[in-house]
């Protein structure tokens, strides 16, 4: 199994520089009228998948959260709720 991984890993950093070096030229990101910024189109396709990843953690974290919360509050509750004894139902 270990070496699966190596070799997917492997395969996918190829592929990955692969791209990388067919993408160097370098492109323009206008981000207001009349200002832009040039870089390589790898770097920017890098910074763009790095803000997915973020925006993506973001999101998780802020879920996990809530629930973390939520459970907390339910045995809160559990804790403060009176023990019942089951009756013999006999």
């Amino acid at each position: 199994m270990r070496f699966v991984r190596w070799l997917v890993g492997l395969v996918v950093f190829a592929a990955l520089l692969l791209l990388a070096l067919q993408n160097a030229e370098p492109v323009t990101l206008h981000v207001y009228d009349g200002v832009g910024w040039r870089t390589p189109l790898i770097f920017l396709l890098l910074i763009v998948f790095a803000a997915g990843v973020a925006a993506g953690l973001l999101a998780g974290s802020i879920r996990s959260v809530r629930l973390k919360r939520q459970l907390n509050r339910l045995r809160h509750q559990q804790r403060r709720a009176p023990v019942t004894r089951p009756r013999d139902g006999g």
